[in-house]
């Protein structure tokens, strides 16, 4: 690796450090997240929280959200907080999710649902994160367990 990649790569694991919701929401411009709506509201290396408004391109036949808009939903909230964490504790590399386990508790046809990722485990080579999502009136509707491997970044 060049010594300018390794400067770009420190920049970019810096700038992951100190993401806000407003440059996720930039950096999602065009993304799959971006597509179905997902908007973050709060990014820490604690703590990620997201919405989405239900729209009818979510929905299954049966008219309710579908299954796989949960699991995005709580893949990316899970995989933000870990990067974050991962960058502003001294790491330089990203973050990829290699299990996602993901319960469906409660229908939803229409509203917004509100995510927040925590995490359970961090460690040299792994992160586990629990989300849960909410609809409107706090009822939870899903949740799920996501675990990250982090990825230094490669000389």
């Amino acid at each position: 690796m060049t010594q300018q990649e390794v400067s770009e790569n420190r920049a970019l694991a810096d700038a992951l450090a100190e993401l806000t919701p407003e440059g996720t929401n930039r950096l999602s411009a065009g993304t799959f997240t971006d597509e179905i709506g997902l908007r973050f509201t709060e990014v820490t290396p604690d703590r990620v929280r997201g919405e989405l408004v239900v729209t009818p391109r979510l929905l299954q036949m049966a008219g309710i959200v579908n299954g796989g808009v949960y699991c995005t939903v709580i893949e990316s909230l899970a995989s933000i907080g870990g990067a974050v964490w991962y960058n502003a504790n001294g790491n330089v590399g990203t973050v990829v999710g290699v299990n996602n386990n993901t319960d469906f508790l409660r229908a939803v046809r229409s509203g917004t649902l509100h995510g927040e990722a925590t995490p359970l485990h961090r460690g040299r080579l792994q992160q586990l994160w629990v989300v849960v999502l909410t609809d409107d009136e706090g009822r939870t509707i899903s949740r799920g367990q996501v675990r990250l491997q982090n990825l230094p970044q490669r000389d």
